[in-house]
């Protein structure tokens, strides 16, 4: 029988208050909450805390704290990514991120989704996985939603909702986010 930690990151139905994980949660939680009152001259203990926090890439990454996710191990970083102020990541699924990509401040990745069936939703829920290419540029305050792929060079306007995904390349902006012109 596959544990529910197995299920979710399969992106199938699981039960989110199954032990495993709400201690994989708490970790992430206090790992955060130093990670969050460090001071700028910090910069060994933000390097340790980001290399224990992600699943892998944390020793390259540049973060402005405050940074918020569910877990961080489901977080897959390439060389220097870098979160502005404010960054939410519910990386349920898993997230992977290319080198050299930017997020603006107020950039949030969920890959977290619900059943729409009311009864389902007490109990369960899924998600699906998000990709970000290399040398992507988000802007502040866009929203990427579950199972979104956005591939290497694209740009994403500042407040854009991006709810399909956008290929290589490509200046993609609105709510729900469109591509409007290639680079």
């Amino acid at each position: 029988m596959r544990t529910e930690r197995e299920k979710m990151l399969a992106g199938e139905l699981y039960d989110p208050l199954d032990p495993e994980l709400v201690a994989a949660r708490t970790r992430a939680r206090d790992l955060l909450a130093v990670l969050n009152t460090t001071r700028e001259a910090d910069g060994l203990a933000r390097l340790q805390i980001q290399t224990a926090l992600f699943g892998s890439g944390g020793e390259t990454v540049w973060l402005q704290p405050p940074f918020f996710c569910d877990y961080g191990a489901n977080i897959h970083l390439g060389t220097r990514v870098f979160f502005n102020f404010n960054c939410v990541v519910l990386d349920v699924c898993a997230v992977h991120i290319g080198d050299f990509t930017l997020f603006g401040p107020a950039v949030q990745i969920l890959t977290a989704t619900h059943p729409l069936d009311a009864a389902l939703r007490r109990t369960q829920e899924f998600a699906k996985p998000i990709t970000i290419g290399s040398d992507v540029w988000v802007g502040g305050g866009a929203i990427i939603c579950p199972g979104v792929t956005i591939g290497d060079r694209a740009v994403i306007g500042a407040g854009s909702v991006v709810t399909r995904d956008v290929p290589a390349g490509m200046l993609a902006v609105g709510n729900p986010c469109r591509v409007v012109r290639e680079l």
